[in-house]
This record gives structure tokens, C-alpha cells and sequence, in this order.
């Protein structure tokens, strides 16, 4: 069997996470099989699609580095295929026109739910050859009554559905447009789609839109429907979980590997293994091992994976993604140490990009006030002195790096008899600006020889000042 998965968003707001690991499944499939993976925009809905959406549907594909091997493709531009496959059905007697009034639906709606019966259509125009010009009725398929639906689900097994429990669905509105489970079998058959993944909330969908598959005489494809997302009250996940767009993501500090090594943790599972490069997610990945049960979104799980990423992925890839949130800040970061040296001596401490960046600010910007606490506690009567003496020394000094700057540090410290922390304590924060930075060494290395002479002479000044008002 040749492999062809899909990917098919509604272009009606954002790429969630539900979406996104529904991608992620469904290409990662595609890719463990030598398969191809397309992407479907099904922009139906002309009230509520919107380009804003289809963009950041692509944005949010794109920075995943979930590439399609074919698509974009977009519903709005197969309506006549649409039209086509809808004058098919009516002519093979698997569709038939209906005239049944607003009213009327309401009002059988009304009486079957008075008589705790399931509310659906009665199919009072099936058989009436007394119907109306087409142009005043909507287009129903012709469900068949007797027999079951029977779904081959590599996620959840067997699932049997009985026609009886099905009725006569709309697939033409009466303004001649395809509703959805039209135009998903056509797009599906016409692309040749052999394996039909998404979320379970389609379940309902699926035998009818089988039925209409058999009436049309295509091949079935497989269908793989995932279990829902939860947020950690068991509810399902909204945007008070955490359910925002996958772009919001990036802009809170995440790595794309991250959130997908936590998307492909959301319900499936390999072992005991937390941790997936993109490659072992594509050798590991089996349809047939996704949990049935939903699954729970954990913040904090997200929050140390990305930690992790940060701290084992090539410092060149991060500090192309800390690049963004540099930019964001208004720096221009070649007006300061490279970004690759950043994250190296950053990464410990720092569990997203965005705190990596508000952290790094010193190093390209000068900063206008101290910390109030820090300065407070370490900018004592007498320290301008120490600063003073670290001054002198760092002038002298011909090499500006770490070792031969830890090495004035410590010969300070030694030669005014301190312990080391009353010399570097006050020195991180007069060219800081905080009490908090890597390494000494580091930090002034990262710095510069300018940026620290000018910064420990402002602080002298502020001592000074302090000491005499």
C-alpha cells in the first residue's frame, strides 16, 4: 500500500495543540513508511475562514518543521469537483432533494426529544417524488437503513456503528454549497488518502462519511482517531490550560523540538523514554501504540523539556531561535557577544528563550538603574575601594579573558584579605546591574574590556555619591 496521510486545519483561528500533535501523528507516519504528507486547508466555512488563520496555520507548520510533501491545498477551489460528485449521487439514487422547512425540523426536533428519542432527520422527503425545483432544497445522501458501519480503528479497535442509528445527512445546502462530510470524502478519495488521522471528536462523522465512500464505489481508508487532550483538571483543554496557539509558544520561549518531543508524549509512547530526537520519533512511531485513554497536558513536563533541549542541543541551533526574542527586545545583538557564547554560558540557568534574552540584556545594553536589593546589599562603604583596585588592574591587563580575569578577581580578593564573594559580589553587580549573572569570568569576558571599565567607573561614582549624601 502506497502511504498517504493528511493534515486538514480549519482555517477559523489558530494552529492549537490538538491540531499540532494531530499533524505530528499523522506525519510522522507518513515519514516511517516512506509515505507523503499532505496538507488540506478546509476553508468551507467562507463566514469564519479567514487568510489570518491559513497564515498562521502555515507559520505554525512551518517553525514545527512539519514540511508537507504536497498542498496547500484549499476546499474553495474544488467546489465544482464538489458539485460534480453531489449531481453523481443524485443520479445514482444515493442522494435525493429535500424541502423540509425550518420550521417542520424544528418542530420533529422538538417532539422526539419530548419523547427522549435521539433527534434526527425522519426522512419525510426519502421517497417523495413530489419535490420542489432543486433550487429551493437542500441535497441529502441516501443513508442505507439496514446493516452496520464497521470502523477498522488502529487507535481504538472495532467500532460498529448501525445504519439505523444514522440519518439522512445534508450534503448540499439549499444555496448549493458542500456542507463538510462532503467535501472530506471527495478531497480524501480524489487525493487518494490511505489513512485517515484525527481526533476522536470525528468518531461521529466517520461511518457516515464511510457510507458515502462505498456509494462512490472508492477504496476506504484507514482510520487512526485520537484520544482528546485534558488539562490537569480533567477538563477539556481550553486556553486557560494552556490550549493557545502553537505560535504563542515561540513566543513564550520554547524550541520546537521541545514542544514536539511533548506533543508525541501526549498519548503514545515508546518504553520508558521521555526524551525523542525527530528520528527516533520517525523509527519509533506506531499508530497502534497511542493510548485509547485521554491524555493530560502538564505545563511544568513542557517547561523541563525545554530546559533540556536548551541544555543539550548544538548552542549554534538555539542561538538561532534566541536571535528572535534578541530582536524582540530591541537589541541588536551585533553590538555585543556572539549568541552561540550567550547560550553556553546562560543555559544552566535559564529554562526558556525569553528568560534567557531579559537575562542577557546587560551584555548589549547598558542598563539605567541597579537592582535595589542587590545594590543595597552590596554596594557598602568601602567597596568603591574594592572596585576601585579591580579597575586599576583590569587597565593594565593586555588579555581580556576568563582565565587571566579570574585571576585579577582572585589576586584582589587576596591582596585586600576578602573573601572572594565580597570582590565579585559587587563586581557582577556594578557591570550587571543585578546581583545575578554566569561566572564572573564569564560575564566579563562575554562583556568586553569597554562595556566593564566604563560600568565599574559609573559604580565607584555611585558609591561614592551614596557614601557622601
Amino acid at each position: 500500500m502506497s502511504i498517504k496521510t493528511r493534515f486538514a486545519p480549519s482555517p477559523t483561528g489558530y494552529l492549537h495543540i490538538g491540531g499540532a500533535r494531530t499533524a505530528l501523528f499523522s506525519w510522522l507516519y507518513a515519514r516511517k513508511h516512506g509515505g507523503k504528507f499532505v496538507l488540506r486547508i478546509e476553508d468551507t466555512d467562507l463566514e469564519r475562514s479567514t487568510q489570518e488563520s491559513v497564515n498562521a496555520i502555515l507559520e505554525g507548520m512551518t517553525w514545527l518543521g512539519l514540511e508537507y510533501d504536497e498542498g496547500p491545498f484549499y476546499q474553495t477551489h474544488h467546489f465544482d469537483r464538489y458539485k460534480e460528485i453531489i449531481q453523481q449521487l443524485l443520479a445514482q439514487g444515493d442522494a435525493y432533494y429535500c424541502s423540509c422547512s425550518k420550521e417542520r425540523l424544528e418542530q420533529l426536533r422538538e417532539e422526539q426529544m419530548a419523547n427522549k428519542e435521539k433527534p434526527r432527520y425522519d426522512g419525510h422527503c426519502r421517497d417523495n417524488p413530489q419535490n420542489p425545483a432543486p433550487q429551493e432544497c437542500v441535497v441529502r445522501f441516501r443513508n442505507p437503513i439496514e446493516g452496520a458501519v464497521v470502523i477498522n480503528d488502529l487507535v481504538k479497535g472495532n467500532i460498529v456503528i448501525q445504519n439505523k442509528e444514522l440519518d439522512d445527512l445534508i450534503i448540499a445546502r439549499s444555496d448549493g454549497s458542500p456542507t463538510y462530510n462532503l467535501t472530506v470524502v471527495v478531497d480524501d478519495m480524489d487525493m487518494k488518502i490511505s489513512h485517515v488521522v484525527r481526533g476522536d471528536d470525528h468518531i461521529n462523522n466517520t461511518p457516515r462519511q464511510i457510507n458515502i465512500l462505498k456509494a462512490l464505489k472508492a477504496d476506504l481508508p484507514l482510520y487512526a482517531h485520537l484520544p482528546m487532550i485534558l488539562g490537569s483538571d480533567g477538563a477539556r483543554l481550553s486556553k486557560r490550560h494552556g490550549a493557545v496557539s502553537v505560535m504563542q509558544y515561540r513566543d513564550d520561549g520554547f524550541l520546537p523540538e521541545a514542544l514536539l518531543n511533548y506533543l508525541v508524549r501526549l498519548g503514545w509512547s515508546h518504553g520508558d523514554q521521555e526524551v525523542f530526537s525527530v528520528d527516533e520519533m520517525i523509527e519509533h512511531f506506531v499508530l497502534e501504540n497511542v493510548n485509547v485513554s485521554a491524555s493530560t497536558f502538564n505545563p511544568e513536563k513542557l517547561l523541563w523539556l525545554n530546559h533540556h533541549y536548551i541544555m543539550n542541543s548544538e548552542p549554534a541551533h538555539v542561538a538561532h531561535h534566541l536571535s528572535w526574542h534578541i530582536g524582540n527586545l530591541g537589541i541588536d545583538p551585533t553590538e555585543g557577544p556572539a549568541l552561540v557564547e550567550v547560550v553556553k554560558a546562560q543555559r544552566e540557568r535559564c529554562k526558556t528563550l525569553v528568560e534567557m534574552a531579559a537575562a542577557s540584556i546587560y551584555f548589549y545594553k547598558d542598563f539605567v538603574e541597579y537592582d535595589e536589593k542587590a545594590a543595597k546589599n552590596n554596594f557598602k562603604p568601602g567597596t568603591d575601594k574594592v572596585l576601585q583596585r579591580l579597575l586599576n588592574e583590569f587597565e593594565k591587563t593586555e588579555v581580556w579573558n576568563g582565565t587571566q580575569l579570574h585571576q585579577i578577581v582572585l589576586d584582589v580578593a587576596e591582596a585586600m584579605e576578602l573573601k572572594l564573594g565580597k570582590v565579585a559580589q559587587p563586581l557582577r553587580v556594578a557591570v550587571c546591574g543585578s546581583g545575578v549573572s554566569p561566572a564572573i569570568d564569564i560575564t566579563l569576558s562575554l562583556l568586553g574590556r569597554e562595556k566593564t571599565l566604563v560600568r565599574i567607573k559609573r559604580a565607584i561614582e555611585y558609591i561614592e555619591n551614596l557614601t557622601q549624601g
